[in-house]
């Protein structure tokens, strides 16, 4: 099935979707959280009746506008892209993977789509009451659509409620709850739509820090950072404590994913975590470098109670996870490789017995299969050391995003006390500080989704289908071409973008 293997091909559709997907992820964020600030401003305009709210309303949601409509073009591309790049993962999984995905778009697309156009254009047109309600079910249709997308990218880090059939080759749905609601996938929805709040609580903060830099707009920006910030606040404090329980689900079903954003190549007893270091580019599974350059400074027990809520509990490392543990009952790559590979001759056996009418022989390899069914994806790895995610990029991305996920909740609350001494105009660094925060919120945001993709690698679907096998069989020059197009495209939609952004920045909240 990969005897002629082309890398390069599959390292350019890696690249391709990684461009396409940190492209909308730009756009993403910002929709969802923004999305539920604007439907608590509308909910005060309706409250107060006051024109200045509903000024900051209408503001806010032709910002919001704009973001929405680039994020949907970005994310159309996106899912274009399973078939046209990665073709064998779309025929494997897509009995599974097809199902979120169209339901996001059956209910959540359709949900947005009904009363975008009310929320946006409903202003003396329909009651309040009516056009608040169109402001809350567009806030609630972009969760949704997150929620169904985040569904499907859970099952592929965690694969349940499926079970593959030998005789199309193909992963087949056997329970959709346990698809939709399983630990990961709550986790996963959890911590992107609170993350997401933040992102857009800064996007808040930033323009109007600006604006009060330059003494414009002065009662808008106050309101809106009140709200923004005290949300942002929330939730950072939910995400902080909702990333821990991610990290318990990563270490139960992805420990080499754990290990990787940890730099932790030895297994270790009070496991600590990484609070300053600089990762070991160089650093192989095999070999005995340092796996840090000069000073590191852990903190001890912290990522083993992440890992497993006891201090004093083992936490495999990349070494333990490639070629095995038997002190602690740890089944390393190498040895599930050997039964991937019996996986995959008995597979072969089988569609041959099947080919020529042995119905006793097709029985027997169908039971040899089913005895290791669960490796068959280690069954085409090459080496035990292709388990290896990209460390350090891993490790860097993890640590930046948990950085700046600590200094956002101390951002807000310097807003909110000194909003509240009603002396926030005078602090002008705050105030330059959080004109910058919202690019920080990306560059957070991003760092995330690196450490989630790029983290379980080299797998497509974690520990059943590899990158290598789930292509698509075209040349390296196609994919290079389309590669560029979108870059050029993608680029431009996002100059465009920022340029019209911009320039209703600088116009602000008009009047009726």
């Amino acid at each position: 099935m990969i005897e002629n293997l082309d890398l390069g091909m599959v390292n350019w559709a890696r690249a391709q979707f990684a461009l396409t997907a940190m492209y909308h992820w730009l756009f993403v964020p910002l929709t969802l959280g923004l999305s539920w600030i604007i439907a608590f401003y509308h909910t005060i305009y309706v409250k107060t009746g006051s024109e200045d709210w509903k000024r900051l309303t209408r503001f806010w949601m032709k910002l919001f506008g704009i973001n929405f409509a680039i994020g949907v073009a970005t994310g159309i591309i996106l899912e274009f892209e399973f078939g046209t790049n990665w073709s064998n993962y779309s025929w494997m999984v897509g009995d599974i993977f097809g199902a979120p995905l169209a339901l996001e778009g059956i209910f959540a697309f359709f949900l947005e789509a009904t009363f975008f156009a009310v929320m946006f254009f409903g202003w003396n047109r329909v009651s309040k009451g009516f056009h608040l309600f169109s402001t809350w079910m567009v806030a609630l249709g972009s969760s949704l659509s997150a929620v169904w997308i985040l569904v499907a990218n859970a099952w592929m880090q965690y694969p349940i409620g499926q079970a593959f059939n030998p005789d199309t080759a193909r992963f087949e749905m056997q329970n959709f709850f346990e698809v939709a609601f399983s630990p990961y996938a709550v986790n996963k929805f959890t911590h992107a739509t609170s993350s997401s709040m933040i992102v857009g609580a800064l996007f808040v903060v930033s323009i109007s820090s600006w604006y009060l830099l330059r003494g414009r707009h002065v009662l808008m920006a106050r309101r809106s950072i009140m709200v923004a910030a005290t949300l942002g606040l929330l939730a950072s404090i939910f995400t902080i404590f909702n990333g821990d329980e991610s990290a318990y689900e990563i270490a139960q079903v992805q420990p080499m994913k754990l290990a990787a954003f940890e730099g932790l190549y030895e297994g270790e007893t009070n496991a600590g975590v990484v609070a300053i270091g600089l990762i070991n580019t160089a650093k192989k599974v095999y070999d005995n470098q340092d796996p840090f350059i000069g000073f590191n400074l852990h903190i001890p027990g912290i990522l083993s109670l992440m890992a497993n809520r006891s201090f004093n509990s083992y936490v495999p490392g990349m070494k333990d996870l490639v070629y095995g543990n038997t002190e602690h009952n740890i089944l390393g790559t190498a040895q599930k490789m050997e039964l991937g590979k019996q996986a995959v001759a008995s597979l072969d056996a089988y569609k041959q017995a099947r080919k020529a009418d042995d119905t006793a022989a097709a029985e027997v390899h169908l039971a040899a299969f089913n005895e290791n069914k669960e490796f068959l994806g280690y069954g085409y790895l090459k080496k035990p050391e292709e388990a290896v995610p990209p460390v350090a990029l891993s490790f860097n991305a993890f640590h930046i995003m948990v950085g700046l996920g600590t200094l956002f909740p101390l951002l807000f609350i310097g807003f909110l006390y000194y909003s509240f001494k009603k002396t926030l105009a005078e602090k002008k660094w705050l105030l330059g500080l959080g004109t910058i925060t919202y690019i920080l919120g990306l560059i957070a945001s991003q760092s995330g989704w690196v450490v989630a993709e790029v983290g379980r690698q080299p797998w497509a679907i974690q520990g059943l289908l590899p990158v290598t096998v789930a292509r698509t069989n075209l040349s390296v020059g196609t994919v290079q071409t389309t590669f560029a197009m979108f870059l050029v495209l993608f680029t431009l939609l996002l100059v465009a973008e920022i340029a019209i952004m911009v320039k209703q920045v600088n116009i602000g909240p008009e009047e009726d």
